[in-house]
């Protein structure tokens, strides 16, 4: 239930984003916006996997595959790397590079931010390191 409620919350603030330009938008801004949507899901998650360890299921479950799950999306992006491909191969080739590099790099940027907001300098964190 968690994931289902999460998901609504990621695709509601995608469609946010992009409804507004669907209706004669200049054929790059689409992808363009997804491209957008899916890195900034892909550092949030990075994000979230790295703040939320283990000890909080639900909480990774709602906001990492409910509302990152959401937000992001790959079916998209993989119809514009082909739509933008068959008109401008070069250019859906730079779709797919870009987002797939830099989705990973986004990721990886989100998980150690997301690991040093919990990594908390001067915290005990076990009660051997109190003595």
């Amino acid at each position: 239930m968690l994931v289902i409620c999460g998901g609504a919350v990621g695709v509601a603030a995608r469609a946010a984003l992009t409804l507004p330009f669907s209706a004669g938008a200049h054929p790059l801004l689409l992808p363009a916006l997804t491209l957008v949507i899916n890195l900034v899901g892909a550092l949030l998650l990075g994000v979230v996997v790295g703040a939320l360890d283990d000890r909080h299921p639900r909480w990774r479950s709602f906001l990492g595959t409910g509302v990152m799950g959401g937000f992001t999306t790959y079916s998209a992006f993989a119809v514009h790397v082909v739509t933008t491909g068959s008109s401008a191969p070069l250019v859906g080739l730079l779709l797919a590079a870009v987002t797939i590099f830099g989705g990973t790099l986004a990721g990886a940027v989100g998980l150690a931010l997301g690991r040093r907001i919990v990594d908390r300098p001067g915290e005990i964190e076990s009660p051997e390191e109190a003595e």
